[in-house]
């Protein structure tokens, strides 16, 4: 299984200007958590990393350390990001092996993701043309106009709380892609094109602890849950 990591951003949220996935966590970068847990995963083959060239030096030097602390050999190459997470992905699809038939996108942020998670993603992939992991809602959620005003209460069942990976047939995500950046659509993640192209995109039970790091709150919490684990 191929596996693209995003990892263009900034660290706006966060109060950065450089990319957060360089700050660290527990003495390591963020992304050198996430890239561990990969590499770890036995079903995944190869890694993609979608950054920005003046992050590359950076990353190129924790691909390395992973890649020694590692228990297998795993191809990890770098590919330069868009302008926005939907170009990134883009130009990561095009970057991929010929003989890549399906393919996770996982966010550099969500660095809680285990290899177990990973692997049961990549099996998942292998079903379907396109999934995502996600988890049930907890809090009741309301819906407001632009006064602030609340006008609908959805019914909490019926709802689920997005994460990544997720996970697609290749040559179906590239064609969403593809039609999506002909109509000028603007999305937050690939599942949303596929939903677009009224692709049936189903779920996946995902991790409560696969929180994305955003802000600096994000950042204590991730570190107590690798604290807890023992990391």
């Amino acid at each position: 299984m191929h596996l693209l990591l995003p990892a263009a951003g900034v660290g706006r949220r966060m109060g950065h200007t450089r990319n957060k996935l360089l700050m660290p966590l527990m003495g390591e970068p963020i992304l050198a958590w996430t890239l561990k847990a990969a590499a770890a995963a036995e079903q995944l083959s190869w890694i993609g990393i979608i950054c920005q060239p003046v992050d590359q030096p950076d990353i190129q030097q924790i691909i390395e350390k992973v890649i020694g602390q590692a228990n297998r050999m795993i191809p990890i190459v770098l590919i330069q990001g868009g302008d926005t997470r939907q170009a990134s992905v883009y130009n990561g699809l095009q970057a991929l092996p010929t003989e890549a038939t399906h393919v996770l996108i996982h966010d550099g942020a969500r660095c809680l993701a285990t290899p177990e998670f990973f692997n049961r993603c990549a099996s998942a992939a292998q079903e379907t043309k396109g999934f995502i992991a996600a988890v049930r809602v907890k809090d009741t959620i309301k819906q407001v106009n632009e006064q602030g005003i609340i006008t609908h209460t959805p019914d909490r069942a019926l709802l689920w709380a997005a994460q990544t990976p997720q996970g697609f047939e290749v040559d179906v995500l590239k064609q969403c892609h593809a039609r999506g950046k002909q109509a000028g659509w603007e999305v937050t993640d690939d599942a949303a094109l596929l939903e677009k192209c009224g692709v049936p995109v189903s779920i996946v039970e995902g991790e409560e602890t696969n929180l994305k790091v955003t802000t600096p709150v994000d950042l204590a919490i991730a570190q107590f849950i690798l604290q807890q684990r023992g990391s």
